[in-house]
């Protein structure tokens, strides 16, 4: 099954640029590369429940925002 998740990418980025955060951090943040931590960010990749429930506090919104079910 192959389901990406396009809408997260989309959020992702702009709260990222608020965090004034730069992809390498986010990867380091997120124990994982930075090449990995850009295909998330581009909605190439699916990305874990944990993941998603761990930005979502990092950015301080909910996870419904972070995956287009809900607005900020």
């Amino acid at each position: 099954m192959k389901i990406v998740l396009p809408s997260f990418a989309e959020r992702v980025k702009p709260l990222q640029k608020a965090k004034k955060a730069t992809q390498r951090q986010m990867a380091e943040l997120l124990d994982c590369t930075e090449q990995h931590y850009q295909k998330i960010e581009y909605g190439k990749v699916n990305v874990p429940a944990a993941t998603v429930i761990f930005l979502a506090d990092y950015f301080g919104v909910t996870a419904n925002c972070l995956l287009g079910w809900e607005e900020k």
